[in-house]
C-alpha cells in the first residue's frame, strides 16, 4: 500500500489553520486543505504493514483505509471515493469532527507520525462532491415496508440512508426545527458548517427519505399512531440527558448546561433566533466546568461572542503532556493532554479542581464561583481511584456565566420512552439484545440512546449496523 519507502521519504504534513486573529471573527470553518500533490505524498506514507490496525482496531466503521490511501497516492480519486463509500455514509462529517482513533492506531504511530488519515478522508469526499460523483441513489425497487426513525443525529441519518437504499419507505422524525441532531445544534459552525449537513440531507430527500422536523413523538404524534403506521421503529434520539453539577447555587441565573448555550448560538447563526434570545458571553467572565470537547466548544463560542475572560476547570487530574508525534500507548487511544484550536484562541485551563458552589449578591444572578483543589488516591482494595479535597486549597473567582459541560449520561426518559415501554439498562440507556432489538417487538434502538455519550463515528457505525438488523426483521415478517 502506498509507496514502499514513502513513510521514510515524506514527513507528515500538518493541516494549517487561519490565524487566530482572523478566525475568531467568524463562525466558519478555518482549516485549510492540502494541495493535491502533497496529499498524494501523505497517501504514499501508508505502509504495507500486514495488519492494518487503523482499519481493524482504530476505526469503528472498519473503513478500508490502506486501500483508499493507496488509491489517492496513485491519483485514482474516484476509486478511492468508492472504497470510502463502501463503509462510511458520511465521510464529509467524520473527516471534520471525528477524533481519528485510526491515526493513533496507525502502525507508524509506534515510533513516528501517523498517516494523515482524517485529512485524506475529508479531501476524498470533498473531491467527490466537486466532481459530481455524489448523486441521489434511490432504491432499485420498493420493499413495501415502512420504518419510522426517531432522531436525526448520526445514527438516525446513517440508518435512514441504508434502509432507503434497501427499498423501505423511511420517515425521520426530529423534534428540532431542522435535521442533524447535535451535529447541527451542538457542534459549532467553525468545526462543522451546517451547509455540509444541508447538502447531504437534500440528497437524502431526493432519494425519497421523508424528514418530519419540529415533531415531538409522544406529544405531536402518539406512539400508538407510529406502531399502527409503520412496520418497524428505530430509536436514535441520542444520549440527551446532560450530567448535572451537584453544587449550591445551581439554580442561579447565569448557570446553564453547555448545550443550551451552544444550540442557541447555532440557531442565532442560522438566523432562527435573535441575539437577544440567546445566552450571550459578550463582556462576561465565563467559567466552563468540564474539560472535554463540549467544554472546548463553549470556549471557542465564548471567544467569538466577545467574552471578557474564560476559565475551564476539570475535576480529573491533568493528563500527561506529550510532545512527541508517536503514540505512547499504541495501538490504544492515549491518555495525554490535548489542546484544541479553541484552547489556543485564549483560555485558562486547570485540572484537579472541584466546583463547590455558586453565589450571588442579589440572590438571583451569578456573581462568583467557589472551588477547592482535589487529588485522586488509588484504593488498592477497591482497585479504583477516590477523590479527596486538599485542605486549605479553597478559592473563588468572579464569574458572570457558568456552563456545565460534563457530558451526557443517558437517553432522555421522556414521554416517548415511557409510552413505547422499552426496557432500560442499569445506566438508564435503552436496553437491546446485541442486535439492536429492544424489549418491544418491532422496535429497535441504536447510537447514543443505547451506548450513551460516545464518539460520533461510533454512532455512525451503530446506525449502519442497525439498518441491517431492521431490514432482516422486515424481510422475515
Amino acid at each position: 500500500m502506498g509507496k514502499e519507502t514513502g513513510f521514510i521519504e515524506y514527513p507528515r504534513a500538518k493541516v494549517k489553520y487561519e490565524s487566530i486573529k482572523k478566525r475568531i471573527t467568524h463562525y466558519n470553518e478555518f482549516t485549510t486543505v492540502l494541495p493535491e500533490e502533497e496529499l498524494k505524498k501523505q497517501g504514499a506514507r501508508c505502509m504495507d504493514c500486514g495488519i492494518p490496525f487503523c482499519h481493524s482496531l482504530g476505526c469503528p466503521l472498519g473503513n478500508l483505509i490502506p486501500e483508499w490511501n493507496d488509491l489517492v497516492y496513485k491519483g485514482r480519486w474516484k476509486e478511492a471515493w468508492e472504497r470510502l463509500e463502501l463503509t462510511s455514509s458520511f465521510p464529509e462529517i467524520t473527516g471534520r469532527i471525528c477524533p481519528a482513533p485510526c491515526e493513533t492506531s496507525c502502525t507508524l504511530s509506534i515510533n513516528t507520525s501517523p498517516v494523515t488519515i482524517k485529512q485524506i478522508e475529508l479531501q476524498i469526499m470533498e473531491r467527490a462532491f466537486k466532481e459530481g460523483w455524489v448523486k441521489p441513489e434511490p432504491p432499485v425497487s420498493e420493499s413495501g415496508k415502512s420504518v419510522a426513525i426517531i432522531g436525526s443525529g448520526p445514527a438516525g441519518l446513517t440508518a435512514a440512508k441504508k434502509m432507503r437504499r434497501a427499498g423501505h419507505k423511511v420517515n425521520v422524525f426530529e423534534k428540532a426545527p431542522k435535521a442533524g441532531g447535535l451535529m447541527r445544534y451542538g457542534i459549532p459552525g467553525f468545526k462543522l458548517e451546517k451547509s455540509i449537513l444541508d447538502r447531504r440531507i437534500e440528497i437524502m430527500e431526493q432519494e425519497g427519505i421523508i424528514f418530519e422536523n419540529d415533531v415531538t413523538i409522544g406529544e405531536d404524534i402518539s406512539v400508538r399512531y407510529l406502531r399502527k403506521s409503520f412496520d418497524a421503529i428505530l430509536l436514535t434520539m441520542g444520549a440527551g440527558t446532560p450530567r448535572d453539577l451537584p453544587a449550591g447555587g445551581r439554580g442561579l441565573d447565569g448557570v446553564y448546561f453547555a448545550l443550551d448555550f451552544l444550540s442557541g448560538s447555532n440557531k442565532f447563526n442560522e438566523g432562527s433566533l435573535s441575539f437577544s434570545e440567546i445566552i450571550s458571553a459578550k463582556g462576561k467572565n465565563v467559567l466552563v466546568v468540564g474539560g472535554g470537547d463540549t467544554g472546548s466548544d463553549c470556549v471557542g463560542t465564548s471567544i467569538r461572542q466577545g467574552a471578557k475572560s474564560i476559565l475551564q476547570y476539570e475535576i480529573m487530574p491533568k493528563p500527561r503532556e506529550w510532545k512527541n508525534d508517536w503514540n505512547p500507548e499504541w495501538p490504544d487511544w492515549p491518555k495525554i493532554l490535548r489542546t484544541s484550536s479553541s484552547h489556543e484562541e485564549g483560555c485558562e485551563r486547570e485540572w484537579g479542581v472541584s466546583t463547590r458552589y455558586f453565589s450571588s449578591r442579589d440572590g438571583i444572578n451569578l456573581n462568583e464561583a467557589h472551588f477547592v483543589r482535589v487529588e485522586w488516591i488509588y484504593d488498592e482494595k477497591k482497585k479504583s481511584y477516590k477523590m479527596r479535597e486538599i485542605p486549605g486549597t479553597e478559592f473563588s473567582q468572579k464569574i458572570d456565566l457558568a456552563f456545565i459541560a460534563m457530558g451526557f449520561i443517558h437517553v432522555e426518559h421522556d414521554r416517548l420512552v415511557k409510552s413505547i415501554g422499552v426496557e432500560l439498562d442499569n445506566r438508564g440507556n435503552i436496553k437491546t439484545d446485541g442486535s439492536y432489538r429492544t424489549s418491544v417487538d418491532g422496535v429497535f434502538a441504536a447510537g447514543g440512546a443505547v451506548i450513551g455519550d460516545s464518539l460520533v463515528v461510533r454512532a455512525f457505525a451503530h446506525g449502519r449496523d442497525a439498518a441491517v438488523a431492521v431490514s432482516d426483521y422486515l424481510s422475515s415478517e
